[in-house]
């Protein structure tokens, strides 16, 4: 820990009336562009299924017992060396649980990772931060808020709370995030696991060589990068242009973020069966009523130009679990165990028969087994 003193106090969610009549004022007056030709959603969001969306949000949703839902959950803000982190923070209930923290990451929040609560409660502490510039956590002004940042902002998080050793689950960026607190701080970690591959082994010339299950894999997820990858291409060099319609149009917020998860889930094209609308709505109105969109696209630009990147000297030693879920938003995405070795001491590898990008929302039940039987090994 630094020298400043480890504060934190509690915290209920508490959006103001006028904000929501705004937001529900702004989609009435949504201007909607022609529908796309072709096939829907081969060119993005498809017009009719935003629509209903969007009529649900401003006519049928209920933010109000989402919030009050979500202030049934232990939340605080901590000032973890300057920097305000909103956290939930759940004690186990067997009195003596393994300190967990867990990450979510872009197009998520928080909310992602809540239906693992009830699961993982009875054995573990549960700690789950908003990362910085999402939601009730605010993103320091300034660059270089990458994922080895965050990583030591959770570290000295941990040992606020009292937990000098602890694990770490991670996805999308969580999973960085917790690849960085393995290498950075391998004597505090009890171990991590990932359900998604943020980071892939740096290869020089002292590598050894890619196997052809190795070179295959990279070759599909270049060709995935070539039509899916828009996206993260404005956000890591141009997030503050594209920011200003996402902030000021529930209709492009909306449109931005779900075509995500209906991409990267485990959805077969029909996300309503996959990811319930209220979950969705709930992570949208959190964007929209702290006005964060833009800040958490900042996670790319930060990401991409960071100076703390890892090297291909890196060598993740803490015991490592991958739950690799069967429908990855990468087409058949699942890297060759050998090439998540080159980075990580892989110790627990499981594929799972279902599920995609967004586990923790869309295979809950799944995703906690692999976690508690890891963590109990």
């Amino acid at each position: 820990m630094s020298g400043r003193p480890f504060t934190t106090t509690p915290f209920l969610i508490d959006i103001a009336d006028d904000v929501i009549d705004d937001l529900r004022s702004r989609i009435r007056l949504t201007r909607w562009p022609d529908a796309a030709p072709g096939e829907p959603w081969s060119q993005g969001t498809d017009l009719l299924y935003l629509r209903g969306m969007l009529d649900y949000w401003a006519n049928g949703f209920d933010w109000g017992a989402q919030q009050r839902a979500l202030n049934l959950l232990p939340q605080f803000i901590a000032d973890v060396d300057g920097t305000t982190v909103h956290y939930v923070h759940v004690r186990a209930r067997s009195g003596v649980g393994i300190p967990l923290i867990l990450t979510h990451g872009w197009p998520g929040t928080f909310v992602e990772l809540l239906p693992l609560v009830p699961l993982l409660s009875g054995n573990f502490d549960l700690v789950i931060p908003s990362l910085p510039g999402y939601g009730f956590s605010p993103r320091p002004p300034r660059t270089g808020i990458d994922r080895r940042h965050v990583a030591r902002l959770w570290h000295r998080l941990m040992q606020g709370l009292g937990y000098e050793r602890f694990g770490a689950y991670g996805t999308d960026f969580g999973a960085g995030v917790a690849t960085f607190l393995g290498l950075d701080q391998p004597d505090d970690l009890i171990g991590i696991h990932l359900s998604t591959f943020e980071l892939a082994p740096v290869l020089d010339h002292q590598s050894p060589e890619l196997s052809a299950e190795e070179r295959e894999y990279i070759a599909q997820a270049e060709r995935w990068s070539e039509v899916e990858r828009g996206y993260s291409q404005i956000q890591s060099t141009k997030p503050q242009t594209v920011g200003y319609g996402l902030n000021d149009s529930p209709a492009g917020l909306a449109a931005w973020v779900i075509e995500k998860w209906r991409s990267w889930s485990d959805s077969h094209g029909d996300l309503d069966a996959t990811i319930p609308r209220d979950t969705l709505l709930t992570m949208l109105t959190i964007y929209w009523a702290t006005q964060t969109i833009t800040s958490s696209m900042r996670d790319y630009f930060d990401n991409r130009w960071s100076t703390q990147a890892h090297t291909a000297r890196d060598y993740v030693r803490v015991p490592t679990a991958f739950a690799r879920f069967g429908n990855e938003f990468i087409p058949e995405g699942e890297p060759p165990r050998t090439f998540a070795e080159r980075l990580y001491n892989v110790q627990r590898w499981t594929m799972m028969p279902r599920g995609g990008h967004f586990a923790a929302t869309e295979q809950p039940a799944l995703l906690a087994a692999d976690i508690a039987a890891f963590f109990s090994s």
